[in-house]
């Protein structure tokens, strides 16, 4: 019989908690009858601050499928997927959010491409085709980002991807396989390959609460991907100063040349200003480049964990 570990990050998710689980055992109980699979429930609560530990340890007291990873403060998600994952024991893995954005009804579909073994997928992953929803600035920018980020990485990450995927033993086992301190799961979900499938659908509502993800938020997170899966912005830096080397070389000589055959004496002393403010913006922009990639080195040199539990109970 198939073990299937379904992976919940949680943080301050109280109120969305109970419609989850009694999506996610419907069909649970569904998949067991008609697919003879069995489940087990890890959720990971992130450092909340609300009752969402609570809620996690009554389930657990009323069903021994539920498990549970708390840690000793907010670590973020990527953390919070990564324990999840090295706690999992199925076969097969579901990673999925508290807040049925990411609709159980869609598991018998994704469990029946993978273990279909004549398709040969280690993987079974939803992009939302729509944002309905969303602030227009909000899907603007993110629609953005996977455009710039598929452009300048090797790594392709689908656009309107989402977390919620099922994988192999084997695709987790190689996930796991890379403990980095800065962590883009989308990222490290193409990079290590495997053959995946994309089931489409479009956007849902939180069925409660509010999302812990504000725009800035997202902002530093899509800064993190590009760092962590592309090294472009270091030669735009690059070309940037080689460029900005050039100008001031061919305008040096354009003033060396209009003083002697004219006699024309070096004015324009705004202009002077406004371009020493751009070339001190550049520099300033490209150190920024350099020191960004510099502080995840020194992360990631330090060794520190990348979570600490403070309690936990799986079987």
């Amino acid at each position: 019989m198939d073990l299937i570990s379904i992976l919940v990050p949680c943080f301050n998710e109280e109120q969305a908690l109970p419609f989850f689980y009694s999506e996610i055992v419907s069909v649970a109980d569904l998949m067991k009858k008609t697919r003879d699979v069995d489940f087990e429930f890890i959720f990971v609560d992130d450092g909340s601050c609300d009752k969402t530990l609570d809620i996690i340890k009554h389930l657990r007291t009323a069903d021994s499928r539920v498990g549970y990873l708390s840690f000793s403060r907010n670590f973020g998600k990527e953390a919070a997927v990564f324990a999840g994952l090295k706690a999992a024991r199925g076969n097969f893995i579901a990673l999925m959010d508290a807040d049925l954005q990411d609709p159980p009804s869609l598991l018998p579909e994704m469990y029946d491409i993978v273990n279909d073994t004549a398709n040969n997928y280690d993987c079974a992953a939803t992009r939302r085709v729509t944002r309905k929803g969303e602030p227009l600035l909000r899907s603007f920018f993110a629609r953005n980002f996977y455009r710039i980020i598929n452009k300048i990485s090797k790594t392709e990450i689908v656009d309107g991807a989402r977390d919620f995927r099922l994988m192999s033993r084997r695709m987790v086992d190689a996930v796991l396989s890379m403990p980095e301190y800065n962590r883009f799961s989308k990222g490290i979900f193409s990079w290590v390959g495997f053959y995946t499938t994309w089931i489409e659908y479009e956007n849902i509502e939180r069925v409660a609460g509010r999302t812990k993800w504000s725009f800035w938020k997202l902002f530093i997170y899509s800064l993190d991907g590009i760092v962590a899966f592309s090294t472009a912005p270091l030669a735009i830096a690059s070309f940037s100063g080689f460029f900005f080397c050039v100008a001031a070389f061919v305008s040096l000589l354009f003033v060396i040349v209009r003083a002697v055959v004219w006699g024309d004496p070096v004015a324009g002393w705004p202009s002077t200003i406004c371009i020493i403010l751009l070339i001190g913006g550049i520099q300033l922009f490209s150190i920024g480049i350099l020191g960004q990639y510099l502080s995840k080195t020194y992360l990631e040199t330090k060794r520190r964990p990348v979570y600490v539990i403070r309690e936990s109970e799986i079987e």
